[in-house]
């Protein structure tokens, strides 16, 4: 086998080089960048899904009260006030003090940020509106659904911020008190 000279060691060594810087730099570009598709939406926002990125990321739906509303994919170990931020923060009338902004976010949750009302008040949702996200529930919420009263909201709310967030409603079924039909009630009203 014929040895390479020196000229030759130094370009496949630049080669060398060249490809790392490359690699390394997709990879970065890929975390940092985050390319995304944004697709206009009736209103003032507008909804964007990212791509790429690690395999411990999650995707998670922000909604209301906030600048960018649109489905975000974040890092794992992500928390509530992290997807706002990602969002573009909270608008003027948001009343971030009506969810948990701590709570860890699980993938597939929609986190919505509520609208303070005329004296700041937040108006709550009503049952026909839809679903109520786990992740953002507030014990009011949840005692508006049958079979649940304030110790088993506020049990639900703890068992919830234990565990770092809820991926299922089904989880709840490990809370104390909570049986067969409130698991009903809870399946119809609630969504991850």
């Amino acid at each position: 086998m014929p040895e390479m000279g020196r000229s030759q060691l130094v370009v496949y060594a630049a080669v060398a080089v060249a490809l790392l810087l490359v690699g390394a730099r997709a990879i970065r570009g890929e975390q940092a960048a985050e390319p995304s598709f944004a697709a206009a939406s009736g209103g003032s926002g507008g909804s964007s899904f990212s791509v790429g990125g690690p395999s411990g990321d999650m995707v998670v739906h922000v909604a209301g009260a906030v600048r960018r509303p649109g489905v975000y994919r974040m890092p794992a170990g992500s928390r509530v006030n992290d997807a706002v931020r990602r969002a573009g923060g909270a608008v003027r009338q948001a009343s971030l003090e009506a969810i948990n902004l701590a709570a860890r976010l699980a993938d597939g949750q929609q986190v919505v940020v509520p609208e303070a009302g005329p004296g700041g008040v937040v108006a709550a949702a009503a049952a026909e509106e839809g679903p109520i996200s786990l992740g953002t529930a507030t014990v009011e919420q949840l005692e508006e659904i049958e079979g649940i009263g304030p110790v088993t909201a506020a049990d639900i709310i703890e068992f919830r911020d234990e565990h770092g967030g809820l991926s299922s409603v089904d989880q709840l079924d490990q809370v104390p008190g909570i049986g067969p039909a409130t698991m009903e009630s809870l399946r119809a009203r609630l969504q991850p």
